[in-house]
């Protein structure tokens, strides 16, 4: 090699070590969005719309009231969307998820119903039976992802036969009485209660906080391997920009949503957000800072290409649906907190629908190996603004299930087409 050409490699290593100049960023995201790589963009673009179009038909869509009760009829969905992400990033399909979610609702309800009449069970508060319930849960997913994995059956079928199974299970365990009331004071309010005000404060600027420190870690890290790293520039702007949004979000919260002067003040984040928050700055870090979450990636864009370089392909199959029923149980027993009790048409209805268009309209593709976590939150986002305006003008049932079809509909169809649209200009 000649001395021109080791000063040329050498001034490619140090370039590819420099983060990219603002413009450069820019330029290479508009090459994405031409080459189909839209990211949230559509999705962000359609919420701007919905709350356009409701506000315009029920100036009630965008008040403070509306908009925390928006955040409290997502949380359930959205939590058992987490879940399904991670179970579309394979490349399969969950839909036993509503009626696992709903055993976990049962079983935590039956159980502290009986721990206050059962002296046998005097010892149980909501401490060990929330465990115990989502423990249950974990379990249907392990033998799902068994019977999956060892008899290399479709999931479809065996989430399909899990979805009547554990409808029968619901049923019996809630017998003829046809309800079961929570009588535990936490669990009751886990969906209700609000922070003090300062808390909604608090928690964004810990929340933006963590967002920055993220990001620069990734940049660093990626200038340590050579890589070509987002500008810091763009980083403040981005970290600058949630501030503001963060801001205005606690804001809305702490307004008084009292419906009168008289009445108590009801003001402050909800419990349920915050719980909503911090699993999915959990599962993002499992999806994107673990060996695990790397194997789901790689899994679902590659089943057989993972398998040759070594991964335990059906151990983290398992490992999956045994967290997409996890997550079910924890959205099942915020939605028993938000009802008050458990029914036995818990687990039924729209919820499955909900949950997987959440991710699927968040942007997780259906083909599996690619998505991430806040799709589920953008994705819930809209089903619960969609159900939520539709409410607000009185709309049938029909009505709106027909509508959430076709959203949903229109987000496959953005998702074919930003794949085709990458794979002609020959991104993967």
């Amino acid at each position: 090699m000649s001395a021109h050409e080791t000063i040329e490699n050498q001034g490619a290593l140090l370039d590819s070590q420099m983060p990219q100049s603002p413009a450069e960023y820019v330029r290479a995201y508009l090459r994405r969005l031409r080459a189909g790589d839209l990211g949230a963009l559509p999705i962000i673009v359609g919420l701007v719309i919905i709350a356009i179009i409701f506000q315009s038909a029920n100036a009630n869509f965008i008040t403070p009231r509306n908009l925390v009760n928006l955040v409290i009829q997502m949380a359930g969905i959205t939590v058992i969307a987490y879940g399904v992400v991670f179970v579309l990033l394979l490349g399969e399909i969950d839909l036993s998820i509503g009626y696992v979610s709903a055993v976990a609702g049962v079983s935590a309800a039956i159980l502290l119903r009986d721990s206050l009449t059962n002296p046998a069970l005097s010892w149980m508060d909501w401490w060990n039976v929330i465990p115990i319930a989502l423990a249950i849960a974990a379990a249907v997913g392990f033998l799902h992802g068994l019977l999956i994995t060892f008899f290399q059956l479709p999931s479809f079928i065996v989430t399909l036969a899990g979805l009547l199974a554990w409808n029968g299970v619901v049923l019996l365990i809630i017998g003829p009485g046809g309800t079961v009331v929570i009588q535990n004071a936490v669990v009751r309010d886990l969906a209700s209660a609000v922070l003090p005000p300062i808390w909604s404060w608090i928690i964004v600027g810990v929340f933006v906080a963590i967002y920055g420190i993220n990001e620069f870690w990734t940049m660093r890290t990626r200038l340590r391997a050579g890589l070509r790293a987002k500008p810091a520039s763009i980083i403040i702007a981005q970290i600058a920009f949630m501030s503001v949004i963060g801001a205005i979000i606690a804001y809305v919260f702490n307004i008084n949503r009292a419906l009168n002067a008289e009445a108590l003040p009801q003001q402050g984040m909800p419990v349920i957000a915050v719980i909503m928050l911090i699993l999915l700055m959990l599962l993002t870090f499992v999806a994107e800072r673990t060996r695990f979450g790397r194997y789901v990636y790689a899994i679902g864009g590659n089943k057989e290409a993972a398998r040759r370089a070594g991964i335990r392909v059906e151990r983290i199959r398992v490992l999956v649906f045994m967290l997409s029923s996890f997550m079910a149980g924890c959205g099942g027993i915020i939605l028993a907190s938000r009802l008050k009790s458990v029914a036995t048409d818990a687990g039924g209805g729209s919820l499955l629908l909900y949950a997987i268009a959440s991710a699927v309209i968040g942007g997780t593709s259906l083909f599996g190996g690619r998505g991430k976590l806040s799709s589920a939150v953008l994705g819930a986002l809209v089903i619960a603004s969609v159900d939520n305006g539709m409410g607000l003008l009185n709309l049938s049932a029909g009505v709106k299930f027909i509508i959430t079809g076709l959203v949903l509909l229109a987000a496959v169809v953005v998702d074919a087409l930003s794949r085709r649209r990458q794979s002609q200009s020959g991104i993967r």
